[in-house]
């Protein structure tokens, strides 16, 4: 699998290095390692308490039943720093669906995935890794977020001009969520008590659902359903919307494509996120779900559980 960061940041193929071998003595007395001595309770019990408790993590992804090929990207980093100096859980979550016919859409979805994080890692972790203690004020970041969704935009508007794609990413830091969207992909929050559906689709019948003019349901079957009024790629001008919340202890955030929101139902994703054993296990059978409705699109799940 290659390397995150260099597939972000490098622009320079690496040749490959063969590693110094070691030559022995077949017949030469190699002394045994010396053991490692096992730390004293206590010193365990401290060790254990100086890592912060664990997100974790499901992605999942399919072509459907119905497509040929898939436009749908998502991207997720993570990062932790264990020890005295620990610094909060850090995770960026992207899903992009992408559009245009062809490989437009593959090709769109793929530059504004990489190109939103690469500009979102480049401004948070230097200063991050400095101080893992800093207060991160929340108005930076999301002016982070926002700036990095331009740069994106203007890398596909150059490098695909008849493609676009939907945007969605996720920043969790500690317990801190901002969210940067265009599109009709989406982000939940979930928790025991609640299920929220955190970003609005930039679509036509979303804008008629407002207007009083269709329902819900109505809605799900709308010749025009895929029809958006605001995605990556449209133009120069582009509007984002940012959204910043305190994610509760527990909580699942889920991200997903069309292909899954549009054909399984609310209460089917909040019955398998519930009783899933664990995020993975959860967004599979979501996947499950959405291909047994029929699969008529591209379907790309990923979900965060916060340590409870």
């Amino acid at each position: 699998m290659p390397n995150l960061f260099e597939w972000l940041f490098s622009k320079k193929e690496k040749k490959d290095q063969v590693p110094p071998v070691e030559v022995r003595d077949p017949d030469a007395t190699v002394p045994l390692p010396q053991l490692p001595r096992a730390a004293p309770p206590d010193a365990q019990a401290a060790h254990v308490a100086e890592h912060p408790r664990r997100m974790t993590l499901g992605v999942a992804q399919d072509v459907g039943k119905v497509r040929g090929h898939n436009e749908d990207v998502l991207l997720v980093f993570t990062g932790e720093l264990g020890g005295l100096e620990a610094m909060p859980n850090l995770g960026l979550f992207i899903v992009a669906d992408g559009m245009g016919g062809h490989s437009l859409g593959e090709r769109a979805s793929g530059i504004a995935a990489r190109t939103v994080a690469r500009a979102i890692l480049e401004q948070i972790l230097p200063s991050l890794l400095a101080d893992p203690h800093a207060d991160t004020e929340r108005p930076l970041l999301k002016d982070v977020m926002e700036s990095a969704m331009t740069t994106a935009n203007a890398a596909v508007v150059s490098g695909v001009p008849e493609g676009g794609t939907t945007l969605t990413c996720a920043l969790v830091l500690g317990e801190q969520l901002i969210l940067s969207h265009v599109g009709d992909s989406r982000a939940y929050i979930i928790t025991d008590e609640t299920f929220e559906q955190v970003t609005r689709d930039h679509s036509l019948v979303q804008r008629l659902k407002e207007l009083g003019q269709i329902t819900t349901d109505e809605a799900l079957v709308h010749p025009q359903r895929s029809v958006l009024y605001r995605a990556v790629g449209q133009g120069e001008g582009l509007e984002v919307d940012v959204i910043s919340r305190r994610l509760p202890s527990g909580a699942a955030l889920l991200l997903c494509s069309d292909g899954l929101w549009g054909v399984v139902p609310d209460h089917r994703i909040l019955e398998v996120v519930r009783q899933a054993p664990s995020p993975q296990a959860a967004v599979e059978e979501l996947i499950v779900s959405a291909n047994a409705a029929g699969g008529p699109d591209n379907i790309t799940a990923v979900m965060v559980q916060l340590p409870g």
